[in-house]
């Protein structure tokens, strides 16, 4: 693995430890003890101005008393004097320290003063801090242990990072007898300065580790967690465990580590939409991990159910039913090799009952037939030992079936003693196996959810669904319009405007200010009419007693405006009302009522909620959640999610539903929350929807001021495809090129293009000899987060067909005002502009980042690169480190 920025708190040379003790059962005391006996590989200092000696190693009263580096500090000493120890630690060179003392920002406001110039003095120095409040931090194969936990952890290849210092120490006590290795224990406390994000980051790039499991409480900032999510997951599987689903959860978490707790769905949304898996409990962390290793690969959520007995298979079907699993329905051909080779009397459906006497032959037949057969994604087999039962012989024929399968296969043989030696084999044998059925049928819905997440992954949407152009600066105008008048929540007619501004059909609407004009308009319109108060300051107009429907003639018009009128003087007597309006009853005998609405998480930002409309809305509580922007067929998956999805087929004597119409309506308001960041609620109810298309009889927005930020989609937690970085350019020969941002489906393009490129050229990009890309790198060039790196690639059409002639790519750096670049153009492309006109649309891009510098490293004998750069006006210096090398760099 290459030097990454936190080599010096993942991989030290040397340690010093700040509050080293002989003092039994202190944390000093208990840290320095684990550094001594994880059997640390580097430098060890134990820093005690009280002692010349501690555990039999020479102490030291500072830091500055050490005549060599010090690459990671622990400390474990009183939070006041824990400013001072940064300083000296920042003077003598040191760049990370583990904070594990508490008593900082979750301990009131003077803890709060403490944690803040803690972390100007480590920013001034450039320390990262772990903590502070952890438990510490933990890398078994190189023997560090810079934790107070009391014990150590087996080396493995699973990485646990966790908010909660005190549940590390269960894990690791759990981990020990369950033969569970890690290749880094974390435990973030505070998480002050390193956070989450770059964790994972560190994580990614580690070769001993396979999979990623976390401890969630809350988070503090939803771009880089997702950003980092995004990027791990691509790589490698994420779980994670989340706590505070409940009110009750929340409000504890929130004041254990005050962190944002978002609500519960929209964190199951945004972590689905980065392909992470999300679990319940401890247990099934690690029994996802461990069967996401074995390497299953589910491509569905079809569960097929082979046992010897009839209860075990109905408990499994329950659970699976109870998760949303879908019981497969096998095929003639499976029910027919079913037939040839069980009794007569199995069930011939699934769950298989295969009988009580059921010996490894049964088993190897019944689990072979569904593995093999394409309506089942996975299959569960149940064992409950009885008189004829072979436990063990049926354990190894699944296992040499499981060698030879990719779908997921999990078995469950129930009791203890009789199983006990067909346990061991699957154990051996590295197979998922489990006591009872339904945490097995948890583990598949694990399974599956994981590689439906994947496919979430790689939607890379625009912030504009591709239709006609919406007319943005007409919406910002009624926003703005609203804002200068010192209101937040637009009225009906505004809320109309700005839907009919995106392209949403909306219902026509009047305004009259008196009995007569609201006469006029009925006529117009046509009856029966539905009237309703106009006023910025009712935001719920039923409840006020301002709508009434079904209005059929004049009469009921002229009476109607003067009720409405009353009901608000005695309901809301301190409303200015501004006339009422008057739109058509919309009569579609088969329309079914809709909600779309938008809302503010206050962690992940702007959320699209989907569900059943109407005015029982509360009480169905039926809502899918979804983080934006959106494409057709995350649309589809929202859609799917929710119960109201089933009455939009062909449903009694209605005719099946416009799902097109109603796609589109979706699409255009993701469009919206991308382009109007003022946006910060709205409900469109009822939207109805029929065969015909889709009407938004009613809608309400709510916005809110936000400061403009560089970044135009800094609001949202994920960052769209930048289309706005698309352009057009012509080469001297007439040759038509676009320049675009790469996308996950341009791997074959990009895979093509490195083939094609010369060996000097591929030398030159990549500083070594290689043929092609590889899977991962693949995966690392196309599949990019856009709000940590911007890749350009220039196309032309060769025969109907896109072909890559150049790319170039920056990635922003930790610091978050610097990027790294690289460039590379086609060898038939050297000498026509190419290269110079990607650097300067990717400075562009870097500049409207809001970034500062761009750099990159040149081989000194690759001449064409380096005038380019004297051309663009690169600063240039060889390299202390490889005189080969020449690091080059520009202001932005």
């Amino acid at each position: 693995m290459g030097k990454h920025y936190l080599n010096p708190l993942f991989a030290p040379k040397s340690v010093a430890v700040f509050g080293a003790s002989d003092r039994p059962d202190s944390v000093g005391q208990i840290v320095f003890q684990n550094m001594l006996e994880s059997g640390f590989k580097g430098e060890l200092y134990p820093i005690n101005p009280k002692n010349t000696e501690v555990q039999g190693k020479r102490a030291y009263a500072s830091i500055a008393d050490i005549k060599e580096p010090v690459e990671l500090v622990v400390i474990a000493t009183p939070p006041q004097t824990v400013p001072g120890i940064i300083e000296s630690c920042g003077i003598h060179g040191v760049k990370a320290a583990v904070i594990i003392t508490a008593g900082f920002s979750e301990a009131g406001v003077e803890g709060k003063a403490l944690e803040r110039q803690l972390l100007e003095t480590a920013k001034r120095y450039g320390i990262r801090l772990i903590g502070p409040n952890c438990l510490g931090i933990m890398r078994p194969s190189i023997g560090l242990n810079a934790t107070f936990n009391k014990g150590t952890a087996n080396t493995g290849n699973i990485a646990f990072v966790s908010q909660s210092g005190a549940l590390c120490t269960a894990i690791l006590d759990w981990a020990q007898n369950k033969n569970v290795g890690f290749s880094s224990v974390v435990s973030m406390g505070s998480s002050t300065d390193v956070d989450f994000g770059e964790i994972l980051d560190y994580l990614v790039s580690d070769i001993n580790t396979h999979s990623i499991l976390m401890y969630i409480e809350g988070i503090r900032n939803a771009r880089s967690f997702m950003s980092a999510l995004r990027a791990a997951a691509r790589f490698k599987p994420v779980i994670l465990v989340k706590v505070g689903r409940h009110a009750a959860g929340s409000k504890a978490a929130m004041s254990h580590t005050a962190s944002l707790v978002g609500a519960d769905d929209v964190f199951d949304a945004a972590v689905s939409r980065v392909g992470v898996v999300r679990v319940q409990t401890i247990t099934q962390l690690f029994t996802a991990a461990k069967a996401l290793s074995c390497g299953s690969r589910p491509v569905g959520n079809r569960l097929a159910i082979v046992t010897n007995g009839g209860g075990p298979g109905v408990m499994a079907t329950d659970r699976a039913e109870d998760l949303g699993l879908t019981i497969a329905t096998l095929s003639d051909a499976t029910i027919e090799y079913l037939n040839q080779h069980l009794p007569p009397h199995w069930s011939h459906g699934n769950p298989v009952d295969i009988i009580g006497d059921a010996q490894s032959d049964r088993y190897y037949h019944a689990v072979k037939a569904c593995l093999e057969d394409e309506n089942v994604d996975g299959v569960i087999a149940i064992l409950t030992p009885q008189a004829m039962t072979k436990p063990l012989e049926s354990a190894l024929a699944l296992i040499e079936l499981s060698n030879t399968h990719s779908k997921p296969l999990l078995t469950c043989w129930m009791g203890d003693k009789q199983v006990a030696a067909a346990r061991e084999a699957f154990t051996n044998a590295h197979k998922p196996h489990f006591r009872t059925p339904e945490p097995a049928v948890d583990v598949f819905a694990h399974l599956s959810a994981y590689y439906r997440n994947q496919r979430l992954l790689l939607q890379m949407p625009g912030p504009l669904s591709g239709h006609i152009e919406p007319d943005v600066e007409s919406a910002k105008l009624i926003i703005e319009g609203a804002m200068q008048e010192h209101r937040k929540v637009l009225t009906e007619m505004e809320s109309k405007a700005l839907l009919s501004a995106f392209h949403i059909p909306v219902a026509k609407t009047m305004i009259a200010h008196s009995p007569n004009e609201a006469l006029l308009i009925a006529q117009q319109l046509g009856f029966p009419v539905a009237m309703k108060v106009n006023s910025h300051d009712i935001t719920h107009k039923s409840d006020a007693g301002g709508v009434l429907l079904n209005l059929n003639n004049a009469h009921e018009v002229r009476a109607a405006y003067q009720h409405i009128h009353d009901n608000i003087k005695r309901n809301r007597p301190n409303a200015k009302v501004d006339g009422i309006s008057i739109e058509s009853m919309i009569v579609k005998p088969n329309g079914r009522e809709l909600m779309i609405g938008v809302t503010s998480d206050p962690v992940f930002g702007p959320v699209i909620t989907f569900g059943a409309g109407g005015t029982a809305v509360e009480i169905m509580g039926d809502r899918a959640v979804a983080l934006p922007p959106l494409n057709q067929f995350l649309v589809k998956e929202l859609i799917q999610d929710t119960r109201i999805a089933k009455m939009l087929d062909k449903f009694r004597n209605m005719a099946p539903a416009n799902m097109a119409a109603l796609e589109d309506v979706l699409l255009r308001v993701s469009e919206m929350v991308c382009e109007l960041p003022l946006l910060k609620e709205m409900d469109i109810n009822p939207l109805i929807l029929d065969e015909n298309g889709a009407l938004a009889a009613d809608a309400r927005v709510v916005v809110e001021y936000r400061q403009p930020s560089a970044d135009r989609y800094a609001h949202m937690a994920i960052h769209p495809y930048p289309a706005h970085l698309v352009s057009q350019w012509q080469l001297a020969d007439g040759t038509d090129i676009t320049i675009r941002p790469i996308r996950p489906e341009d791997a074959e393009l990009v895979q093509n293009f490195v083939r094609g490129l010369s060996e000097e050229s591929k030398y030159f990009r990549f500083m070594n000899s290689m043929q092609e890309l590889t899977e991962t790198m693949l995966v690392r060039f196309t599949q990019i987060d856009y709000s940590r790196e911007i890749a350009l690639i220039a196309v032309t059409e060769i025969q109907d067909k896109e072909t890559e002639l150049g790319v170039a790519r920056f990635a922003i750096n930790p610091d978050g005002d610097s990027s790294e670049f690289a460039v590379v153009v086609a060898d038939n492309m050297t000498g026509k502009g190419l290269g110079q006109k990607l650097m300067v649309s990717l400075m562009e891009a870097a500049r409207s980042k809001g970034l500062k510098t761009i750099e990159g490293e040149v081989l000194n004998n690759n001449h064409n690169m380096l005038k380019l750069m004297n051309r663009l006006g690169f600063n240039s210096k060889t390299s202390e480190e490889d005189h080969s090398v020449v690091k080059v760099s520009s202001s932005l």
